[in-house]
């Protein structure tokens, strides 16, 4: 072989070794860029809800209506190499900062969820609270609110339709934005039984209640008021009529019984509506909670102030507070001050 030939076939593998590793570096490139290179750039938390109807398109359009996928086709390409496509599993997924495709399609296929902040207060009805459950999770008012009258999934946690709602203790919660009703019942007892502890439970021996009791006086107090320091006054009055055996007459009860939160003068005709919520016609606690009581209000009870008031009647100054009375001579004259004051302002 010339010396010419030799040296155009040492050029032509010297050439060909040159463009394998160019291809294999491309080849390498676009693997890495297409699998754990960061593909998700984003100063905010980012977030994608996928519902169990939405389809691969569906979600392809979610992430990139987010506006922070740099290459969206490289994760199409691997999202359908990785069989996504057909194990769709509904949740809220986080897209991170940095994320790579490999991560996302990983946490995609296994239902790897960002947890949702869930938060409830100020709720009257089960029907209010499944409004407020259907706002942040992915779960059905209607069939939440047949769960809560279910006496026999109910019973699991010793509840009754009219005390179900005791076992919902107010705060702020994360929970996973798809589970369904059954698995936020448990949850909320697992919360329950963390809030009822060993304090708490001793106090409520000592009161002779039930916890579902407690949290039906506690939804009395939070009715009647609004004001921290005061609930404690509120709540041994209760108890004192409790002890006495004398009727509640609270009329958040009677505003319960007929659904008509909006009622500011009680008349007559109100309190004659019979139910077993209208604590001016029936002895005792009502039912059930007229409403998911705070925390403080549980505790308000729980921590009652000893004194021998029976009656209350609001401020005649509207400011929120109660005059408090031991006889129902005083009694009357503080409600007379107070009619009197409804008059002036023609509150009917």
């Amino acid at each position: 072989m010339t010396k010419k030939k030799t040296n155009n076939k040492l050029k032509w593998i010297l050439g060909g070794t040159a463009a394998f590793l160019l291809i294999s570096a491309a080849a390498a490139y676009f693997i890495y860029s297409s699998t754990v290179a960061p593909n998700i750039f984003t100063e905010e938390k980012t977030f994608i809800k996928i519902y169990p109807e939405d389809s691969f398109d569906d979600i392809l359009k979610k992430i990139e209506e987010t506006g922070v996928m740099r290459d969206v086709g490289s994760f199409k390409l691997l999202a359908k190499q990785q069989g996504y496509p057909e194990k769709i599993v509904p949740g809220n997924y986080e897209l991170s900062n940095g994320m790579s495709n490999v991560k996302l399609v990983n946490n995609l296929v296994k239902g790897r969820q960002a947890p949702v902040r869930l938060t409830f207060n100020n709720i009257r009805t089960k029907q209010a609270l499944a409004g407020k459950l259907s706002k942040s999770l992915l779960m059905d008012s209607t069939e939440f609110v047949d769960m809560m009258n279910n006496a026999e999934i109910l019973s699991i946690y010793g509840l009754n339709r009219a005390t179900a709602v005791s076992l919902f203790i107010p705060d702020t919660y994360e929970v996973y934005w798809n589970l369904s009703p059954t698995d936020l019942l448990d949850r909320m007892k697992k919360e329950h039984n963390i809030f009822w502890n060993e304090e708490r439970t001793q106090k409520l021996n000592a009161l002779g209640l039930s916890q579902a009791e407690v949290s039906t006086l506690a939804s009395i107090v939070e009715e009647e008021t609004s004001k921290k320091d005061e609930k404690p006054i509120v709540a041994g009055l209760y108890l004192n009529r409790l002890k006495r055996g004398i009727p509640l007459q609270a009329d958040p009860t009677v505003k319960f019984a007929l659904q008509n939160f909006g009622l500011r003068r009680i008349y007559k005709k109100h309190l004659e509506y019979d139910s077993p919520y209208n604590t001016y016609l029936y002895a005792g606690l009502p039912p059930g909670p007229i409403r998911i009581p705070s925390k403080e209000s549980i505790d308000a009870v729980l921590n009652f102030t000893k004194h021998n008031y029976i009656y209350m009647c609001a401020k005649e100054d509207f400011s929120g507070y109660h005059n408090f009375a031991s006889s129902l001579d005083e009694h009357n004259k503080n409600a007379a001050k107070y009619r009197n004051a409804l008059n002036r302002k023609n509150i009917r």
